[in-house]
Parts: structure tokens; sequence; C-alpha cells
């Protein structure tokens, strides 16, 4: 497989504390530079256990640059599983096509938002962000194309000078093969969390637990979490 392409620049990365921000923030860490690591708390379930995945995997990559943005208007607007007690995170027999109950209305908008606030105070030239454009069926604001439009917001919406690009390094990838350059890389996937439902052992029933599953079982990698319960350092 072709290195990762390098880069002197300095790095935001979005890290949610799940399995593709994290290897998102390998593969920034393999093209070098500094790396800048924001975090967002948006009344998500599972937010303790994620906001303590995301700080050890800064710790992990020694990343001293550090934001944790708070936006949780977004379970005071509602709409998801993911925010709301009242909406069921479905099972994977339950699950239906189309949008997803855990999709968040617009989240990730909020979220390089933030980031491409910071980083024309920080300096930063590149934001990345784990999204897959094969969730798009049922996250609307993983495309490509979405991706394509955020950039020309934020070129359109910055200082003249200012050069940041929005860059989605998992985009065409599958979940398996996120797993295997994940592993390539040395990812420390012991540290992420991806169950929608619980913080100390996967529920193993959501989807997001049962595509994790899928993903280690395909690439041939032992998923160091699964079925184990694992409590999240402050």
């Amino acid at each position: 497989m072709a290195k990762e392409k390098k880069d002197s620049g300095k790095t935001i990365v979005l890290v949610s504390g799940g399995m593709d921000s994290c290897v998102t923030a390998a593969i920034a860490a393999a093209r070098g530079g500094e790396l800048a690591l924001v975090h967002v708390n948006y009344g998500q379930r599972t937010e303790a256990r994620e906001l303590a995945s995301f700080k050890r995997l800064a710790d992990f990559y020694a990343v001293k640059e550090r934001l944790i943005a708070d936006v949780r208007y977004l379970a005071a607007i509602g709409g998801s599983a993911l925010t709301d007690a009242g909406i069921k995170i479905p099972t994977v027999a339950e699950r239906t096509e189309g949008v997803q109950p855990t999709y968040v209305p617009f989240r990730n908008t909020h979220l390089i938002a933030i980031a491409v606030s910071w980083a024309e105070v920080i300096g930063a030239t590149k934001i990345l962000i784990g999204i897959v454009e094969e969730d798009a069926a049922g996250y609307p604001d993983c495309r490509r194309s979405y991706l394509a439009a955020m950039n020309e917001v934020v070129r359109l919406g910055t200082r003249p000078e200012t050069e940041i690009e929005v860059e989605a390094p998992l985009v065409g990838m599958t979940k398996t093969e996120i797993v295997r350059r994940g592993a390539e890389l040395g990812a420390p996937f012991e540290l992420t969390w991806s169950c929608y439902r619980q913080e100390e052992v996967p529920c193993g029933d959501c989807l997001s637990c049962e595509l994790r599953r899928k993903a280690f079982a395909e690439a041939g990698v032992e998923d160091p979490i699964r079925g184990k319960k694992v409590k999240g350092k402050k």
C-alpha cells in the first residue's frame, strides 16, 4: 500500500473516540507535522465514555493542543436516538432502510464549523474528519458531495488569506479496510469506543457494535475490547 502523503503543516483532527476517528488520527500522525485534536460533547448517551476515549487517544499521540467543545444544544434540539432517551436505538434486526434513528440532524456541520473556527486561530491548514461514504444512506452528512460543499463554505466564509482544507481520508473505504489500515498504522483500538448504548461493556446489539464486530472479523484482526468490561479513564 502506498505511503501516506507527508504534510508539514498543522492538522486538526476531529476525534469522537470511535474506531473511524482513531484511524483518522493515526493517518494524520503518520503524515507528520503538528497535530491538534477536537472533541465535541453533544449530549449523546455515551458522552462520558467517548470523552474518556478522546483523552486517552490524545495522550497516546502526545497531542498538546486539544479542544473539547460543548454543543449540548443538539440534545435540546433532539430528533436522534443518540440524544433522546425517548427514541429507541434499534438493534441490527430492527434496522430499516434510509436515514437511521441514530442520525443527529446536521451534526457534522456543527463539528466542522468548530474545527474551522479553531483552525483560523491556531493556523492549521488541514482538518481531518472520519466520515465514511459507505454510511451515507443512513447518515447524509457523510457524502463526498457534502464534503465538497463544506470546503466551498470554508473558502467563502474565512479570511481571504486563509487556506483550510477539510479532508476525509476514510471516505472511500469500507469498515473492514479501515480496520486493516488502522492495524497497519498501529492505531490503538483498545482505547476506542463504538457502542451507542453502554459505557463499560459494548452491548453487541446496536448497529455500531455490529459494524465493528463484522469489520474486525473480516479484517482478521482481534478487537481488543470485544466482550470486555472497559472503564474509561478521566
